[in-house]
C-alpha cells in the first residue's frame, strides 16, 4: 500500500514550484490571456483564519485549469500593507510599523505558500514600499493636475483617541469600530478628490460589468442619481420679510410644492449659524443644545440608522412657498445633512414617510395634493387621524402614478405631467430650476496618521503650493520616534521638523510639507495596474503590457468592499483613461463574491455568548454558563469567526493535521463558491478520505496495456466533461462530487488503461495539485504536470445504449423496462409485457390498445 504522506509530498512540491518559478507569467506568449485578480489582503498580525482562502482556493483552481486549458495566466499576489491596525500597534509597543508590517508580511506570504497557490511571486508588490508608492504619488499628481484634487474645510468624524478622522462605516453609535473610543464632529482641513466629477460615468459603466447585480445595485444606489429641481424659498422674521436671505431645497417632487407644510434644514446649515448670531432665533439655547448633540453622530447615525425623529423650531423665523406664499415653520434636524443637496428640505407629509412620520411628532398639518385618478382627496388631514399618506409611486421607482388635487395650476395634470409644468413656472418666476444630482460625495482623501503615503505637496510662504517634481519623487517617510497622535489634529508627520521644512534652492523661498498622508484606499486603487509590470522603474506601467492585459478578466473578493473600494479603484482607472494612460474604460471586466465561512458559537438560554474554550463536553453536548452562573446546555450555531469568540479556525492547523490539498478541497465541496458556509471539522475529514482513496487507486491499481470498456470509457467521458464544465461555471463542489462518483466506479478495478488514471489526475490537479504532481510522477512522468493538455473526452462514449421507460395501465404507473435506445414501438411493447410488474395487470384483460412512443413511455389500456 502506497501511504498519503500529505505532509512530505506538499513541502516538495512546493519547494519545487518555487525553485522552477512554475508558474512565472510569460510575456508575450502569443496564447489568450487571462488576468485572474485577487483582492490582495492587510497583512495582520493574527495572520490568516480559513476563511481567508476561500477566494484565493476559487481562483487558484480555476488558473490551474486555464493553463491547461492553453491560456497564459496572470495570477499575482501583493499585500495592502500601509493602515491604522500597524500604526497602533507602533503607538502601543513602540515598534516601528515598518517592522510590524515586515513581519506580518512574512507570515502571510509563509501561510499562502503552504496552501500551494500558483502565484507569480516575481510580481509580489507591497504598497508600503516605496518603489510602489511613488507612482501612486504619481497618479495623484496627475489627479492634482487635472483639478481633481483640491483642499478643503470639511465636517469630519474626528476620533482623538486615535488621532485620525474615520470613515463613516468606522464610526458605530458615535464611537470607533477600532478601540470604541468616542468620536466627534468638527470641520478640518482635508485633501478631497473629486469623484463627483465622475458620478455620471461611474454610474453607465455599471451596465456593461459581469458583475453580481446586487453589487451594481449597491454601487448605484451610493452613487445616488436623481432628477428634480432647485426651489428657492423666501424668509420672513419677526419684522417680516429678509430679502437677503434665501432658502434654496432640492427636490424630486416639485409637483408637490403645493403641499407643502414645514421646512428642515441640516444642523449646520449657514443660515442657522447666521440667524443664531443675529438673535433672531428666541429659542436659541435649544437650539445650539441640539447642534451640539447632532455634530456628535456620524452620517451613518443621522440618516439610515436614525429611527426616531427628533428636532427643534426655530422660533423667529419661517419660510415662505414661492407657490402660494404660505409661511411655513422651519426646523433643525439631524436627519438632514449639510453635505447632501442643499442642507435644507420641503417637508411634503401626506406624500412622504419620513416627513409623515415627522409631522406627526410635531403635530404639523397635512395636505393631500395627489389622488389616485377619480378621487379628488380630502383638501387636509390632521396627523391627530393616523391616516397613512398616499405616495403615487410605483414600488422602487420614482415615477408617481397620482393626479394633482389642490394644487393651482397643476389641479387635474397626473404627476408626469406637473413635474415640466411647475419647473417651467419656477424658471419663468425666476425662484427655481431643473437640476440632476448625485447623492455621492467627493472622497475625503486624508489622515492625521504616520503611516501611510505622503503627499507631494510643498505649502509656501506666500500662499501658494506646488506639487514635488517627479523626478524626486518617491517622497519617503521620515524616520519618526514617536508617531502617538497630537490630539489637536496635527498629524505626526508635523514632528519631523528636518523633513517638513524646506526652502526652494532657486528663490530661496520656505515652504512646509504636506503632513496629513493618503488613505489606505490610495495603494488599492491600482494594484492590478502595478502587477502587469512590477519592476518598471520609469513608467507606473509599460503602454504595450496594459494592452496586453487589460481589462482584469476575472476579480474575486468579499462583498464588503462593494462599494468603497471598487468605486474608487473604477473613478482612478477612469481617470487614468481620460489620460491617456491605460487603455480600457473599466477595469475589472467580471467580478465574483466569494461567501462568508462562519466558525461555531455557543450561546446559553438567556442568549449570552460563551468563548469556545469555556465549553465542556458532556456525552457530546455543549454545556457552559454565564459569568457567576451555573452550568447549563448550551445552543450550538453557525457564526462569525472572531477572536472574542475564541472560534478562529486556524488554517496551520488544518494543514498540520490534513494537508493543504484537504484544506483546499474541502473549502471549495463546502458548497456555491458565493454561498455562507459554517465550517465543520468533520467536512475536512471527508475530504481527506477521499483524496487517501484517489492515492490508493492510482498508485496500487496495476496500470493495463488495453482500451477502455464501454463503462469505462462511459465514467471516465461524464467525469472530464463535468469537471470542465464546472471549474468554467466556477462550480467547485459539484466537479468535486463528480470526481468522488468516478472514484466510486473505478475502485476495485483490477486494473485500468493508463488514459483512465492520467485523465483523472489532470482533472483532479486543480483541485488538489500536490497530490496531482505525486501521482503523475507515479504514473512515470517527470517534471511537472502544471501546463499538461487539459484532457479531451470522446462524446460518443457519453451516449446511452439503454434508456429506462414507465410503463403505465389505463395510465397509472405500473413498471419500469430498459431497452435499447432505437427501440421500435412493437420492441417496446414486447419488453413492457414482459416485465412481471406490469404482467400482473394485464393478466386476464383485453388488451384494447397500446400506446408506445419511442423513448418515453408505453401505455396499455384493457379492459
Amino acid at each position: 500500500m502506497s501511504e498519503y504522506n500529505f505532509s512530505a509530498i506538499e513541502k516538495k512540491w512546493q519547494k519545487y514550484w518555487l525553485e522552477n518559478k512554475t508558474f512565472r507569467t510569460a510575456e508575450n506568449s502569443g496564447k489568450p490571456k487571462f488576468y485572474c485578480l485577487d483582492m490582495f489582503p492587510y497583512p495582520s498580525g493574527a495572520g490568516l483564519h480559513v476563511g481567508h482562502p476561500e477566494g484565493y482556493t476559487a481562483t487558484d483552481m480555476l488558473c490551474r485549469y486555464k493553463r491547461m486549458k492553453g491560456f497564459n495566466v496572470l495570477h499575482p499576489m501583493g499585500w495592502d500593507a500601509f493602515g491604522l491596525p500597524a500604526e497602533q500597534y507602533a503607538v502601543e509597543t513602540g515598534t516601528h510599523p515598518a517592522v510590524t508590517t515586515k513581519k506580518n508580511v512574512d507570515r502571510f506570504r509563509e501561510q499562502i505558500r503552504s496552501l500551494g497557490f500558483s502565484y507569480d511571486w516575481d510580481r509580489e508588490v507591497n504598497t508600503t514600499d516605496p518603489g510602489y508608492y511613488r507612482w501612486t504619488q504619481w497618479i495623484f499628481e496627475q489627479l492634482y493636475k487635472k483639478g481633481l484634487a483640491y483642499v478643503a474645510e470639511v465636517p469630519v468624524n474626528w476620533c482623538p483617541a486615535l488621532g485620525t478622522v474615520l470613515a463613516n462605516e468606522e464610526v458605530i453609535d458615535g464611537r470607533s469600530e477600532r478601540g470604541n473610543h468616542p468620536v466627534i464632529r468638527k470641520p478640518m482641513r482635508q485633501w478631497m478628490l473629486r469623484i463627483t466629477d465622475y458620478a455620471e460615468q461611474l454610474l453607465k459603466g455599471l451596465d456593461d460589468l459581469d458583475w453580481p447585480e446586487g453589487i451594481k445595485e449597491m454601487q448605484r444606489n451610493w452613487i445616488g442619481k436623481s432628477t428634480g429641481a432647485l426651489v428657492d424659498f423666501g424668509v420672513c422674521g419677526a419684522d417680516g420679510a429678509m430679502p437677503d436671505d434665501v432658502i434654496t431645497v432640492y427636490t424630486t417632487r416639485c409637483d408637490t410644492l403645493f403641499g407643502a407644510t414645514y421646512m428642515v434644514l441640516s444642523p449646520e446649515h449657514k443660515l442657522v449659524e447666521k440667524w443664531l448670531a443675529a438673535g433672531l432665533i428666541s429659542n436659541a439655547d435649544a437650539a445650539r443644545e441640539y447642534r451640539k448633540a447632532a455634530a456628535s453622530k456620524s452620517d451613518l447615525e443621522r440618516t439610515e440608522l436614525n429611527k426616531e425623529k427628533t428636532g427643534v423650531k426655530l422660533e423667529g423665523v419661517c419660510g415662505v412657498n414661492p407657490v402660494n406664499g404660505d409661511r411655513l415653520p422651519i426646523f433643525i434636524s439631524d436627519y438632514v445633512l449639510a453635505t447632501y443637496g442643499t442642507g435644507a428640505i420641503m417637508a411634503v407629509p401626506a406624500h412622504d414617510e419620513r416627513d409623515f412620520d415627522f409631522a406627526k411628532v410635531f403635530n404639523l398639518p397635512i395636505y393631500q395634493v395627489v389622488a389616485k385618478s377619480g378621487e379628488t382627496g380630502a383638501a387636509e388631514a390632521k396627523s391627530a387621524d393616523g391616516r397613512v399618506p398616499y405616495t403615487g409611486q410605483a414600488a422602487f421607482t420614482d415615477i408617481a402614478t397620482g393626479v394633482m388635487v389642490n394644487s393651482g395650476f397643476l389641479d387635474g395634470l397626473s404627476v408626469e405631467e406637473a413635474r415640466p409644468a411647475m419647473i417651467k413656472w419656477l424658471e419663468e418666476k425666476g425662484v427655481g430650476k431643473a437640476k440632476t444630482q448625485y447623492k455621492l460625495r467627493d472622497w475625503l482623501f486624508s489622515r492625521q496618521r504616520y503611516w501611510g503615503e505622503p503627499f507631494p505637496v510643498i505649502h509656501w510662504e506666500d500662499g501658494t503650493q506646488t506639487l514635488v517634481d517627479e523626478g524626486d519623487l518617491p517622497l519617503t517617510l521620515p524616520e519618526l520616534d514617536d508617531y502617538k497622535p497630537t490630539g489637536t489634529g496635527e498629524p505626526p508627520l508635523a514632528k519631523a521638523t528636518d523633513w517638513v521644512n524646506v526652502t526652494d534652492p532657486k528663490t530661496g523661498k520656505k515652504g512646509v510639507r504636506e503632513t496629513n498622508t493618503m488613505p489606505q484606499w490610495a495603494g488599492s486603487c491600482w494594484y492590478y495596474l502595478r502587477y502587469i509590470d512590477p519592476h518598471n522603474d520609469k513608467a507606473f506601467c509599460d503602454p504595450g503590457l496594459l494592452k496586453e492585459w487589460l481589462p482584469v478578466d476575472l476579480y474575486v473578493g468579499g462583498a464588503e468592499h462593494a462599494v468603497l473600494h471598487l468605486l474608487y479603484a473604477r473613478f482612478w482607472h477612469k481617470v487614468l483613461f481620460d489620460l491617456g494612460l491605460v487603455p480600457t474604460s473599466e477595469p475589472f471586466k467580471r467580478l465574483v463574491n466569494q461567501g462568508m465561512i462562519l466558525g461555531t458559537a455557543f450561546k446559553t438560554k438567556r442568549g449570552v455568548l460563551i468563548p469556545t474554550d469555556k465549553v465542556e463536553w458532556r456525552e457530546g453536548k455543549p454545556w457552559g454558563a454565564e459569568d457567576g452562573g451555573e452550568m447549563e446546555e448550551l445552543t450550538e450555531f453557525p457564526a462569525k469567526m472572531s477572536k472574542s469568540l475564541k472560534n478562529v479556525v486556524n488554517p496551520d492547523d488544518v494543514i498540520r493535521d490534513y494537508g493543504a490539498d484537504s484544506l483546499r478541497l474541502y473549502e471549495m465541496f463546502m458548497g456555491p463558491l458565493q454561498a455562507v458556509k459554517p465550517w465543520s471539522t468533520k467536512g475536512v475529514e471527508g475530504v481527506h478520505r477521499f483524496l487517501k482513496r484517489a492515492n490508493r487507486l492510482v498508485t496500487e491499481t496495476p496500470v493495463a496495456d488495453r482500451a477502455m470498456t464501454k463503462a469505462e470509457a462511459k465514467s471516465l467521458a461524464t467525469m472530464v466533461k463535468k469537471v470542465g464544465e464546472d471549474l468554467e461555471a466556477m462550480a467547485f463542489n459539484t466537479a468535486i462530487s463528480a470526481m468522488m462518483v468516478f472514484i466510486n466506479e473505478a475502485e476495485g478495478s483490477k486494473d485500468l488503461p493508463r488514459e483512465c488514471l492520467e485523465k483523472f489526475v489532470l482533472c483532479l490537479s486543480p483541485f488538489a495539485p500536490h497530490l496531482g504532481e505525486e501521482l503523475w510522477e507515479s504514473l512515470g512522468h517527470s517534471g511537472t504536470l502544471a501546463y499538461e493538455p487539459w484532457p479531451a473526452y470522446d462524446p460518443a462514449a457519453l451516449v446511452e445504449d439503454e434508456i429506462e421507460i414507465p410503463v403505465q395501465v389505463l395510465g397509472k404507473l405500473r413498471g419500469r423496462v430498459k431497452v435499447p435506445v432505437a427501440a421500435s414501438a412493437a420492441e417496446m411493447e414486447e419488453a413492457a409485457k414482459a416485465n412481471p410488474d406490469v404482467a400482473k395487470f394485464l393478466e386476464g384483460k383485453t388488451i384494447v390498445k397500446v400506446i408506445a412512443v419511442p423513448k418515453r413511455m408505453v401505455n396499455f389500456v384493457v379492459r
